[in-house]
């Protein structure tokens, strides 16, 4: 996506009519400069912009306007000729010169920037160089100011020529016109900045809803694929029970003798049924460990029985294919709470997929432990598994001589119908459910399972299970 919307607004932003001088610069900055130049030259300075409002002011009372200030009329004189300055518009040319009663005077400029006014520059009040006399509309203001004492005073008023006038002035909006350059840049790029990041948070705005629906439409997705495996799986399992039950029976020779050929046809049929049926199961059980409907008989349970159980299990299936299986368990391994059907489903499956993956002349051996650990997932945050309060755990490992798992694909083999090798051509059978159901039911039990290199080949699961049991929000007794 190409982004555009900054170039619209450099624009907007530099040809925006409302600039104001006290959007560009800081007060403190500008008074900074005004007292500056008025103890550089002796004369007031003053800035307002151009509603009116005073910005900076660098101007001490004069003694002599002090003193006119001490009588009514004059004070009343002085307050006029202040407003009458401070509301004097410069007019076209933009410099115009206001007269007091004093016989002072007021430079009003007009402050431009980028050939538009945006406020006023107020030099004085000033003698005019020429003045030497005080003039007679200062002392006919109030009768109370005495003429001596107002000369007196008149004399400490600063003075200037016009043209030192016009080029204190000049030098003034010269170094303003410099202050304003750098304040309406920091402006500009300031605006930039926030609509480039407006504009970026509208764009991730956009993506983030975006990505919402996508996310919504897989869930529904899945939640579909699990609901129609759920169905297909169970309607399936009926029919293909009675194929197992029947073919059972023809082997059992409850129908009548068969020709051996007849009975080899008849065995492949209970053996492809009986495969068929644990896949099936397989996928019914994914189906409830994904909506939480899995029923778990939580009770003492003693790991010694259940390894045993699956050594027995396995054994015609190693011995056939000529893989050694080994046990080591401790006959004083204390009990731990957990479903033991579940348990043996788990060591099930993780010694039939080693024996899948070990070639003739291998081993595969499961062994057990109790150890001091937190039982956190490695893929939680590290941070959170230190803090993680240490308990016993019960530590079974699997480990074989097979062929091992890149270290780059055990992060995925338990998701649900993964397979290393996935081509159509692939050596080894399955549908990727074994280890995934091996993972939930695990973590069902509030333990963990992780892989481990095995040297010299193969690869060793490692699962970790709290000997008190699962969570309590887990359990459920029959």
């Amino acid at each position: 996506m190409t982004f555009e919307a900054p170039q619209v607004a450099v624009a907007d932003l530099v040809l925006d009519a409302r600039v104001r001088v006290e959007d560009l610069v800081e007060r403190e900055a500008l008074e900074e400069l005004c007292r500056s130049f008025q103890t550089l030259f002796g004369i007031p300075v003053r800035i307002y912009s151009t509603e009116g409002a005073r910005l900076a002011d660098a101007a001490g009372e004069h003694e002599l306007c002090a003193y006119v200030n001490t009588t009514p009329d004059g004070q009343r004189a002085c307050e006029a000729i202040v407003g009458a300055v401070r509301a004097r518009d410069p007019g076209e040319d933009g410099d115009v010169t206001h007269t007091c009663f004093t016989g002072a005077a007021y430079r009003i400029l007009a402050l431009e920037y980028d050939g538009r006014r945006v406020g006023r520059l107020i030099v004085g009040p000033f003698l005019p160089a020429s003045l030497t006399e005080v003039p007679a509309t200062l002392t006919a203001v109030d009768p109370g100011i005495l003429k001596e004492r107002a000369t007196a005073l008149f004399a400490k008023v600063p003075r200037a020529k016009a043209e030192t006038v016009t080029r204190i002035a000049g030098h003034l909006k010269s170094a303003l016109d410099l202050i304003f350059f750098a304040g309406h840049k920091a402006q500009v790029t300031s605006k930039m900045h926030l609509a480039s990041v407006r504009e970026s948070y509208r764009q991730l705005e956009d993506k983030t809803a975006r990505l919402q629906e996508a996310l919504d439409r897989m869930r529904e997705l899945d939640r579909l694929k699990s609901t129609f495996l759920a169905t297909v799986s169970h309607e399936l399992r009926t029919p293909l029970t009675s194929i197992i039950g029947y073919s059972e029976m023809l082997v059992q020779g409850m129908a009548g003798e068969m020709q051996a050929d007849q009975l080899e046809f008849v065995k492949t049929i209970y053996d492809k049924g009986a495969q068929l049926l644990s896949l099936i199961t397989g996928l019914l059980d994914l189906g409830k460990l994904e909506s939480g409907t899995m029923r778990m008989i939580v009770r003492p349970v003693r790991m010694q029985s259940v390894l045993a159980e699956v050594s027995s299990t396995m054994a015609p299936t190693a011995r056939k294919k000529g893989v050694s299986v080994e046990l080591d368990v401790p006959a004083d391994l204390p009990e731990l709470r957990g479903d033991a059907e579940r348990l043996r489903q788990v060591f099930l499956n993780l010694v039939e997929n080693a024996l899948k993956f070990t070639p003739a002349g291998g081993s595969v051996r499961m062994s057990a432990r109790l150890v001091d650990g937190d039982a956190s997932d490695p893929e939680d945050d590290e941070g959170l598994a230190l803090l993680a309060p240490t308990r016993r755990l019960l530590e079974v490992r699997v480990s074989d001589t097979g062929i091992g798992i890149p270290p780059a694909e055990r992060a995925k083999v338990f998701d649900p119908f993964y397979q290393v090798d996935s081509s159509s051509t692939r050596q080894y059978g399955g549908t990727g459910l074994g280890l995934s159901i091996v993972k939930r039911l695990v973590s069902a039990h509030g333990g963990t399972v992780r892989i481990e290199e095995h040297v010299p080949r193969g690869t060793v699961f490692v699962v970790s299970l709290p000997q008190q049991g699962p969570p309590p929000q887990t359990e459920t007794h029959g």
